[in-house]
């Protein structure tokens, strides 16, 4: 069965009936993480809202005013999941989300045309791809591309995309001679129905599920950001396309703004700003090193120097690693003094090092670490405070 959605990609509301309204439930990505909510499957009589497939997301949208949050495909039929239950046989109102759909429309559509020119031109067939929220990349078989390869193909779709060429949907039965000329990587399992070709006019033919523009030119532009090494000896391509062009080139440009303000370059002269300022940062990290080094020990000198210094030493210090409180400790000497000592900010994590004689690491260290755990930012003021104390104490006996 083809849905209405994708006998007409372009219309964004639509009225039909419900056929049945479940309970059920789905899985739903929510800030990254997935989580399970109960609801209803719903199918309708027809809808404007594709189902996820065919590395396409599915569409947003109303249902008779209720939100869709996941529409999937069940053999011939769509199945709605929706938050609160419609009665069947209502007659509803479908809204389509028109912004998600169309960029999915372009995106999927820039991936057919990229996808035949990658093989006409250079014969890199594809393998699979995936339609990005940001990005989309299409797999390619090869291990590697040429120089100036992506640039000759980003050239070339552009130039079809100005030239204007229609997109056609044709249906085809299974069993029609013509499938067998058609570029395909397989129809799922569960397929039911006409076999559905997209067909851009001397371009290419595919079988495809998805939705997709009439024309090239509503493309507008299509962006080959580059390659990266895939799995298996394949190359992802990476790429945008119509709108999304528009967003990264809005996005960048605001970027560069900011880099120009902020380094008080042209923007032809931020790469080499930043590489002077790292290297710069670089330097004076190193001196900061041998400086903390050279303190550390005068620290140590100066405790060891002190007539009345007993056998506890305490630190804290925002600066300083794992090297600046070995060299005190060590200079100190851990055998009769007991030092504690503590690095990095007051309110994030830190460093610390307890060292003395062997019976009162054993007895204090476990609580120490107890508290740090329990509350970094406590552990730098009342923690350390406490475990002074406690540690002065066992020094003494």
């Amino acid at each position: 069965m083809a849905f209405q959605c994708q006998r007409d990609c372009y219309m964004q509301e639509f009225d039909t009936c419900v056929v049945s309204c479940v309970p059920g439930e789905s899985t739903l990505e929510n800030n990254g993480k997935k989580d399970k909510l109960k609801g209803f499957n719903l199918k309708l009589k027809d809808t404007i809202l594709f189902p996820e497939g065919g590395g396409q997301p599915d569409d947003h949208g109303t249902v008779g005013g209720v939100p869709v949050l996941r529409v999937l495909r069940q053999g011939p039929e769509a199945v709605h999941f929706i938050s609160s239950a419609l009665e069947e046989g209502q007659e509803v109102h479908i809204k389509l989300d028109w912004e998600r759909r169309f960029d999915h429309m372009q995106q999927h559509s820039g991936q057919h045309l990229i996808t035949a020119l990658a093989d006409a031109m250079f014969g890199y067939k594809t393998t699979s791809w995936d339609l990005g929220r940001q990005r989309s990349s299409i797999e390619l078989d090869t291990a590697a591309v040429k120089p100036g390869e992506m640039e000759a193909l980003e050239a070339a779709v552009n130039e079809k995309i100005r030239a204007h060429i229609p997109v056609t949907v044709n249906l085809l039965s299974i069993d029609d001679p013509a499938v067998e000329k058609v570029r395909s990587r397989g129809l799922p399992d569960d397929h039911a129905g006409p076999i559905r070709i997209i067909d851009i006019e001397g371009v290419d033919a595919n079988m495809c599920c998805g939705t997709h523009v009439s024309n090239l030119s509503h493309l507008q532009v299509i962006k080959i950001l580059g390659t990266e090494k895939g799995k298996k000896n394949k190359t992802n391509l990476i790429f945008i396309a119509g709108s999304r062009v528009l967003k990264y080139a809005e996005k960048s440009y605001g970027i560069e703004k900011s880099l120009t303000g902020l380094l008080k370059t042209g923007a032809d002269e931020h790469v080499d700003a930043v590489d002077k300022l790292q290297k710069t940062i670089k330097r004076l990290q190193k001196s900061n090193l041998i400086i903390l080094r050279e303190m550390a020990v005068l620290i140590a000198l100066n405790f060891k120097n002190k007539a009345d210094r007993g056998n506890f030493f305490s630190l804290h210090n925002k600066d300083g690693d794992n090297e600046f409180m070995n060299i005190i400790a060590n200079e100190i000497g851990f055998q009769d003094t007991v030092i504690f000592l503590t690095v990095g900010e007051e309110k994030g994590a830190g460093l610390f090092l307890l060292a003395g004689p062997e019976n009162i690491v054993t007895e204090v260290g476990p609580r120490i670490i107890f508290d740090a755990s329990e509350n970094t930012s406590r552990f730098y003021s009342e923690a350390q405070t406490e475990q002074n104390r406690d540690l002065q104490s066992n020094a003494k006996k």
